[in-house]
């Protein structure tokens, strides 16, 4: 693919994730433009009131509700004067306290709920997904990473419960998404910021931020071997610390598949393939590992990590050799 494709394909998918701050920006100017609006009528009617103190008009019987309004008008004034110089005090109040508009402590920040969430915070995205909206993106992308579809057809079958009727325009922004510069989990490449709550984006741009997540959360699952690369390590951000995972295909002597994991608490890993488990069991942080001997390699193995102190359900990983 030549540079201007992709200069291209970086900029569409840029238009998809910044559009609604455009769209924000001109709904301000409009609404500060409404409010200038509003204050020059405001002044104007003001300066067109005579001045307290002075002559006073006569008014025919008819005018009464003329004299009324403005009676009114003066009232409420000088009700708002009187709040300004003395403005009220809430009842635990003994003085006037600016309070801040908001409170920065570290104690008050919230922790996820859910042990697996924190690992959104290594991923490359513009925006956080909110955790309910993750952790069914993680589910799905677990029950479908086995699967031997392509890579596009798989991200737009992780997220189209999200967007029912909508699978044109997934596919369209799943080409984007793998044919963008945005390809690696480790990309330099800086994604546009966007300052709006996922709930406040536009469709496509929700589809956009949701493609990219579940492309990054099938290649952190993923662990490839190959003859050139026979060792792969990944690492998992959860609540309870730094999970570390190590698979080797050793060849010399026995001819083994070989997982190595360092755990933050207690767990158990769980390694399949092709008929065959080997599982280990830990009940102390610390250091574990499984194995399984194959004369010949299968097309996938899974690996299970879990965690009880943090979740129920397993963490899946898909172990894919091509040795």
């Amino acid at each position: 693919m030549n540079s201007d494709s992709e200069s291209l394909q970086h900029q569409c998918l840029d238009w998809l994730l910044t559009d609604d701050v455009k769209n924000n920006e001109q709904s301000v100017c409009e609404e500060n433009d409404g409010v200038e609006n509003l204050l020059k009528e405001a002044t104007a009617s003001k300066s067109s009131e005579p001045k307290l103190g002075g002559t006073p008009q006569a008014f025919q019987l008819g005018e009464i509700p003329t004299v009324q309004d403005r009676f009114q008008a003066v009232l409420k004034r000088r009700l708002q004067i009187q709040v300004q110089d003395h403005p009220p005090l809430f009842p635990w109040e003994t003085q006037l306290i600016d309070y801040p508009d908001f409170v920065d402590e570290p104690s008050m920040t919230l922790v996820p709920t859910w042990g697996w969430m924190v690992q959104q915070s290594k991923l490359n995205l513009p925006r956080p997904l909110p955790e309910k909206v993750f952790r069914q993106l993680l589910e799905q992308c677990q029950a479908l990473v086995t699967s031997s579809v392509p890579l596009g057809a798989k991200l737009v079958q992780v997220v189209e419960n999200f967007f029912p009727n909508e699978s044109q325009a997934l596919n369209d922004i799943a080409g984007l998404v793998l044919r963008s510069t945005y390809r690696s989990v480790n990309t330099l490449e800086t994604i546009p910021n966007i300052q709006s709550d996922y709930s406040d984006l536009q469709p496509r741009q929700q589809m956009a931020l949701s493609l990219l997540a579940a492309k990054q959360l099938l290649e952190n699952l993923t662990l490839p071997l190959s003859a050139t690369s026979p060792v792969v390590e990944r690492q998992w951000l959860t609540s309870v610390g730094n999970l570390n995972i190590r698979v080797e295909y050793q060849s010399v002597g026995i001819t083994r598949l070989l997982v190595q994991a360092e755990l933050p608490v207690k767990g158990t890993l769980t390694l399949r393939g092709s008929g065959t488990l080997a599982m280990a069991t830990s009940s102390t942080s610390g250091y574990l590992s499984v194995e399984l001997g194959c004369e010949q390699l299968n097309p996938t193995y899974t690996l299970e990590v879990e965690f009880p102190e943090i979740d129920q359900q397993p963490l899946l990983f898909m172990i894919s050799p091509t040795i």
